[in-house]
């Protein structure tokens, strides 16, 4: 499992880079696909904090719960792929730039 968590976060933003010049409509879509993932991944955060000082519970046993929301796991794992994505998309185009120079 620890080999395919880490291939992910290696394959995965590469193979994003890959669809963005292959495919330049999918620039889009994983741009959409990211600020949704935000969304959700902010506000699930934001409700189980709410719901902590509301009930007024222990926040460190309650708060460990919100790691068994596989929303809350998805789109926290597309957000850090995409940065991942976004750091490399990055490195290119001032590696492109550098080069134009």
């Amino acid at each position: 499992m620890v080999f395919l968590i880490i291939a992910g976060s290696i394959l995965t933003p590469l193979a994003m880079f890959g669809l963005r010049l292959y495919w330049g409509k999918s620039r889009l879509y994983l741009n959409l696909l990211a600020i949704i993932s935000a969304l959700v991944f902010g506000n699930i955060s934001a409700l189980a904090i709410y719901e902590i000082i509301k009930d007024n519970t222990v926040f460190m046993t309650n708060i460990h719960g919100l790691f068994l929301n596989p929303v809350f796991l998805l789109t926290g794992a597309y957000m850090g792929v995409y940065l991942l994505y976004r750091l490399v998309v990055l490195t290119f185009s001032e590696h492109a730039h550098r080069e134009r120079k």
